[in-house]
């Protein structure tokens, strides 16, 4: 089930981010699964302003991000700050 929403981006520590205003297990029906060591979350067919691409939804200070790495930034043409159109879709329910 794809969901849209707008957020700001924001600046993160290793990979910029926006806040995801739901929370994807209960939304999706699914637990976090292991992404990479030491981190779980959720895999994802996203779009930043009509810009497609795979990506995570990882959790942050109990709160949900979409991560958005620098080259998804310069494709979609925006930076630290912007506000955003978002759409996401978990890749396991496409798959399956």
């Amino acid at each position: 089930m794809k969901q849209k929403f707008k957020a700001e981006l924001q600046a993160g520590h290793q990979e910029d981010a926006v806040a995801v205003p739901f929370d994807p297990g209960q939304t999706w029906g699914v637990v976090p699964r292991r992404l990479w060591r030491g981190r779980k979350g959720y895999k994802v067919l996203a779009q930043l302003n009509g810009v497609s691409f795979e990506g995570f939804i990882v959790s942050r200070q109990r709160k949900s991000f979409l991560l958005v790495d620098e080259d998804i930034k310069l494709a979609a043409g925006v930076a630290v700050g912007d506000f955003v159109t978002v759409t996401i879709e978990l890749i396991d329910e496409v798959n399956e």
